[in-house]
């Protein structure tokens, strides 16, 4: 495969294990449960051999939210962006947003996790617990939800063990690293149809975008045929460059088998642990880290369709050392007739205007606000209009928005079902990237193939 490595079936290691008997009968069952290939590289979704993975109800006994009580929230990854989901659900605790407190935390660096741990036990005034093993935390009978924050080829798999232990969970963009995976988690959740899982993709919370569903489905704009977004940003040095911690090596402080995990043992780098978004191995750079934001509400916008051809082209212009692109342009064809052109870039911030056009009128994305504007030739009978949306801080609601349905059983707002269209258009366009191929793929089948 063509877009990096195949993954190796998800098993789970057992470098660092002190478990309970009842921890250990857990370990078991979720790894036979996942056994059914999550992983597999000659899967349905690539055009190979038949995925026989069959999804199973949750065994886990799902813990009740009762009147009155916060939510028990435990965070797997504690990196940047774990570490700014525990700041920020801390800061809106005590905003009143919600009811919630963070108990435990896990990462495989114990500098990291146990920097979180004794942050949050200080700020929240509670004893929070650290693991090493996300196992060890959902094996936990005490806890009702987990966010996490791992990199993304830990995605399915973590996923797949928080639903099996009856957790509802929060996953950060990309849902998963590759399409196959997308499509299992899809197939999970249709049968736990109990259980919640909400998808970081903040801007799916936007009111605009609501709002132009809602025009479209009215037949506001006539037919939409094309649309078109971005995600671009510029540095002097390149992008996704964090620092590095000299004190994490493999050895007591990092558990390095298990960080590379699903996609095998690989040799220590320092680079690809800290930076991992800027090596395809590990990661799809722009197209699944930033594009991800823009694609998933344009697509809910646009009605849900799913993508079926997908041409990118693209190179690396600037960041010559960064083995992902620091450019990309995708063309996404979908079942519906509608084509949508998207631009990502490390290296220059000067973006598209995000636009659905009709052919009777046009929906204005770029600000906060919506602006429907008529082509000219139907000026006479449509007036432009400007639709005032609240402003919000997207990510302080997708994160209100999953603490309330954990709460209620009430749908979240980017749930796995839009991720998984989200998810077609990322993989197939890596692919077209690294390749030189247009990708179809085939909703009646669930399975892509190069054209």
């Amino acid at each position: 495969m063509l877009t990096g490595p195949a993954p190796a079936p998800m098993a789970h290691l057992s470098k660092n294990s002190n478990r309970t008997p009842d921890r250990r009968s857990f370990l078991t069952q979720s790894a036979a449960l996942a056994s059914a290939g999550l992983g597999l590289a000659s899967c349905s979704a690539l055009g190979g051999a038949k995925d026989d993975r069959v999804a199973t109800r949750h065994t886990g006994k799902r813990l009740q939210v009762e009147d009155g009580q916060p939510l028990r929230i435990g965070v797997i990854g504690t990196g940047g962006m774990g570490t700014g989901h525990c700041n920020a659900i801390v800061g809106q605790v005590k905003n009143g947003e919600f009811d919630a407190q963070i108990v435990a935390v896990c990462d495989v660096a114990l500098p990291r996790g146990q920097r979180a741990q004794k942050k949050l036990s200080e700020d929240q005034g509670i004893e929070v617990d650290f693991y090493q093993n996300h196992e060890e935390l959902l094996a936990r009978d005490d806890i009702h939800a987990v966010l996490i924050a791992s990199p993304e080829h830990w995605h399915a798999q973590m996923v797949t063990d928080a639903i099996m232990a009856g957790k509802d969970c929060y996953i950060e963009k990309p849902m998963t690293l590759r399409l196959e995976d997308a499509l299992w988690l899809k197939q999970l959740m249709e049968v736990n149809d109990d259980m919640i899982c909400q998808v970081g993709t903040q801007y799916m919370m936007y009111p605009k975008y609501s709002e132009a569903r809602r025009l479209i489905e009215e037949g506001a704009i006539g037919k939409p045929i094309f649309s078109q977004t971005s995600y671009c940003r510029n540095s002097k040095d390149g992008e996704w460059l964090y620092g590095i911690d000299p004190e994490i090596v493999p050895g007591p402080n990092l558990d390095w088998e298990r960080w590379c995990g699903p996609l095998g043992v690989h040799e220590w780098d320092t680079e690809v642990y800290h930076r991992w978004r800027r090596y395809r191995t590990w990661s799809t750079g722009i197209i699944g880290d930033l594009l991800v934001h823009m694609t998933t509400p344009m697509i809910y916008a646009l009605g849900g369709y799913w993508p079926v051809r997908v041409a990118a082209s693209g190179g690396h212009y600037v960041d010559k050392s960064m083995e992902n692109h620091d450019q990309v342009n995708i063309n996404v064809e979908f079942e519906n007739e509608h084509v949508m052109h998207i631009v990502g870039s490390t290296c220059s911030e000067q973006g598209l205007e995000t636009l659905i056009r009709g052919h009777e009128a046009n929906l204005y994305l770029g600000g906060k606000d919506l602006v429907l504007r008529p082509e000219r030739i139907f000026s006479d009978d449509i007036d432009e209009e400007t639709i005032r949306c609240d402003d919000i801080s997207p990510q302080h609601a997708l994160r209100a928005n999953w603490m309330n349905s954990v709460r209620t059983r009430e749908p979240n707002q980017s749930p796995v079902e839009f991720a998984c269209k989200v998810m077609v258009m990322v993989d197939l366009a890596t692919r077209s990237m690294w390749d030189g191929k247009a990708w179809g793929f085939d909703p009646e089948t669930m399975t892509a193939s190069p054209i």
